[in-house]
């Protein structure tokens, strides 16, 4: 794993006393997690809330601290006749692409992706069930090379392996930059309590550029000997590699990219320490 901290341009505002002010309101709910498991959620939204979610109808004590706002942004696209297929390597791909083109096949990366697309209305959906790698054999084995060019919606920075690794098989790739995905300038007040009082069992994970901005801002707080008990929960290696130089308790990645694999992981965290792939 490498290290990349500091280069997501988090600010270093802290929100002062106002921000003590409102985590000593919740002090008393923060201290009752104790008998529980309070697990931080990473990831934005709208999809935190549906984690959280999750979590709480399995009994765990869920915190929403995300760690990115999504931006959609504007994007000259090529016509839909003019493509062969879309390539979804994320949720928000698929929410930020414009609605022309939505009667193309979409190829997804994992079964998550192929249902929010199915509900933004394309009906010829394929999922690769797995990460880059597996969206890229999925759309070897099924689209043409020799056709019409890929279209890939991402964000800027994302999806550059992904289009590289097609166009050495031959298929012309059209990477379009639809949302962003912006660092949050704070921890959370709540989030940044329940670290401080060290009620947190476990954080979760969805992506590098998520753990990345938390690394930054446990260090701005100077949090990282809080870290010490709790569990760090991965989606995946890749993922994972942005906790490099934190001292969490254990780092570990689930076996599969995806969040029931994930969240079967921190069950078996919860009960056992033997359990999982351990990275550090």
């Amino acid at each position: 794993m490498t290290t990349r901290a500091g280069a997501n341009g988090v600010a270093t505002a802290r929100g002062g006393a106002s921000a003590k002010r409102e985590a000593a309101v919740d002090r008393d709910r923060l201290q009752g997690a104790r008998y529980g498991q309070l697990v931080l959620v990473t990831r934005p939204e709208p999809d935190a809330h549906a984690t959280t979610t999750l979590l709480r109808a399995r009994g765990f004590h869920p915190l929403s601290a995300p760690m990115l706002r999504i931006v959609p942004l504007a994007a000259r696209l090529p016509s839909a006749d003019r493509l062969q297929a879309v390539l979804a390597g994320s949720l928000n791909a698929v929410r930020t692409l414009a609605a022309s083109h939505r009667d193309l096949p979409l190829l997804a990366v994992g079964d998550a992706t192929a249902e929010e697309a199915r509900r933004h209305g394309f009906r010829d959906v394929r999922s690769a069930s797995g990460d880059a790698a597996a969206l890229a054999e999925l759309a070897a084995r099924t689209l043409k090379q020799a056709g019409d060019p890929l279209l890939l919606p991402t964000r800027p920075g994302e999806g550059l392996r992904l289009a590289a690794d097609l166009r050495l098989r031959g298929f012309r790739v059209l990477r379009r930059v639809t949302y962003d995905a912006v660092p949050v300038p704070a921890l959370g007040s709540e989030a940044e309590a329940a670290l401080r009082e060290g009620v947190v069992d476990a954080v979760l994970f969805f992506s590098a550029s998520a753990a990345r901005v938390f690394a930054t801002l446990v260090r701005q707080c100077g949090l990282e000997g809080q870290l010490a008990r709790v569990e760090a929960i991965a989606i995946s290696d890749a993922a994972a590699s942005g906790l490099t130089g934190l001292s969490f308790r254990r780092i570990r990645s689930a076996a599969r990219p995806n969040q029931d694999s994930l969240l079967a992981l921190l069950a078996a965290s919860c009960e056992s320490q033997g359990m999982g792939k351990d990275l550090g």
